[in-house]
């Protein structure tokens, strides 16, 4: 089964499906499968520079290599640790997870990197460095 998480971006939630449960049609269109669990987290954007990362921005914590320039096609996020498995959260990297309601962003993305520890009930969604800044208003 599928969770779901709830994202609250400026006051605009959004769900999310999330786990490794893709399903592919002959068109190779991706669907997600009907979810289970609901979380509320906080959804925000890094783009791989040393400044938003750690020494080593364009590896991720799953050891997967970013293209920079082209990070945005990557389609992956970042989640925070209290979120994954290793510290007891429920969902692990390369699980898949389907944003819906954020506009130009709504689509399915894949777990490939952690958060600071500072961070909770959170994710990041990763971006081109070229990439304005956005957020979602009511």
């Amino acid at each position: 089964m599928k969770n779901i998480i709830l994202l609250l971006i400026s006051l605009v939630a959004f769900s999310i499906a999330t786990g490794g449960m893709i399903r592919q049609s002959k068109f190779f269109k991706q669907e997600a499968l009907p979810a289970k669990d609901t979380f509320v987290v906080t959804a925000t954007m890094y783009q791989p520079l040393a400044g938003q990362t750690d020494s080593d921005p364009n590896i991720t914590a799953d050891g997967s290599i970013i293209d920079p320039e082209n990070a945005s096609e990557h389609h992956w996020i970042a989640v925070s640790r209290n979120l994954l498995k290793r510290w007891g959260g429920c969902l692990d990297y390369g699980d898949k997870v389907e944003l819906h309601g954020a506009g130009h962003k709504d689509g399915i993305y894949e777990i490939h990197d952690t958060m600071n520890k500072r961070c909770v009930n959170q994710i990041d969604i990763l971006e081109s460095p070229d990439v304005d800044l956005y957020k979602f208003k009511n």
